[in-house]
């Protein structure tokens, strides 16, 4: 029995605005599949299992219908900051993610029977470059202009993803919904065996030959399997006390260099080629995307869910790999 089962023995109607990426459907075929009833906001209509819902991310219509008297709403609207970083690609990120929660805010606000709960997509990356200690909610330092090595700084282009983060919490936690408890997803990465996912771009790397240790390797990784991503967001749903950051990730991030490993012995590759730094720094400026979502060390931990009582069914990266793996080689069977 679920979680959300065990609490709330009705069927509960879910709202997830942008739930057509991974994230969304990897939240919406959880609690579909558990018998809860899914919405998608989406600006492309698709075939699903679940209502799916036109909205444009930018104007009230006839979608606010169906937050009318909805359970929750799980917000996962916003351009991916892995997108190209041009000026007019980070101000389009920006602007996605920081309008589409101040327009649910706005609709929310002024429903007759709105959302019990409302969560909203936040990243782990807020917290600083971290090799020192681990992050947690109440002792995490966030990241800004910080040193990644005794004499040097983080590259000003790392301040982006912080500050729309920043920006991001503040829109949310800015919204008047006196009547909704609200939470902030701090997600590490999410790894799923979906073709176009980090764990296939990471799988493909080792596959090829080049999954060595990525820069000098000592930079943290923190993740989240994907089965624990949605029981954790189910759990949360759940819990009526838990209330403001929550950081989703598993409880032992480790180094890169390990984890990179791990992933090779999952896939029964022995070896791989590093990528030095300035490779890494040189592909992204051809790509105009960021080093940061490879070079910088993020140490985070679930301080608030393990104190809560969450049991993750993969807390350890090897483990999870193996059975993302097997996972990937059966997902056509």
């Amino acid at each position: 029995m679920s979680t959300i089962a065990a609490v709330n023995p009705r069927a509960l109607r879910i709202v997830l605005p942008g739930g057509s990426g991974l994230l969304g459907q990897v939240l919406a075929r959880h609690f579909q599949e558990r018998g809860h009833h899914v919405t998608v906001l989406t600006r492309g209509p698709y075939t699903a299992p679940w209502q799916t819902v036109h909205w444009d991310g930018r104007h009230a219509g006839p979608w606010t219908e169906y937050l009318e008297g909805a359970d929750v709403c799980i917000n996962l609207a916003g351009r991916s900051v892995n997108c190209r970083y041009d000026q007019a690609n980070r101000q389009a990120i920006y602007d996605s993610r920081i309008h589409t929660t101040r327009l649910l805010g706005h609709a929310i606000a002024g429903l007759a029977e709105p959302p019990r709960v409302w969560l909203n997509a936040s990243t782990a990356t807020i917290y600083r470059h971290a090799l020192d200690r681990d992050m947690d909610e109440a002792t995490g330092d966030l990241g800004g202009n910080e040193f990644i090595s005794r004499r040097r700084r983080a590259p000003q282009t790392w301040n982006f993803s912080i500050r729309v983060a920043k920006d991001w919490e503040s829109a949310f936690f800015g919204c008047h919904t006196p009547r909704t408890r609200k939470v902030a997803l701090r997600s590490a990465i999410v790894f799923s065996p979906a073709p176009g996912s980090a764990f296939a771009e990471f799988s493909n790397l080792v596959r090829i030959g080049f999954g060595g240790r990525q820069g000098n390797g000592r930079q943290f990784v923190s993740w989240i399997h994907q089965a624990d991503f949605a029981r954790a967001v189910e759990f949360l749903i759940a819990r009526e006390d838990l209330l403001g950051v929550v950081n989703i990730a598993a409880p032992n991030p480790l180094p890169n260099r390990e984890f990179m490993a791990a992933l090779r012995e999952a896939w029964d590759v022995p070896n791989g080629l590093p990528i030095p730094s300035l490779a890494i720094e040189l592909g992204a400026f051809l790509l105009r995307t960021e080093s940061e979502l490879v070079l910088k060390s993020r140490r985070v931990v679930p301080g608030r869910l393990l104190d809560a009582g969450f049991q993750f069914n993969f807390p350890n990266w090897p483990q999870a790999a193996e059975d993302l793996v097997q996972q990937w080689r059966h997902r056509d069977d």
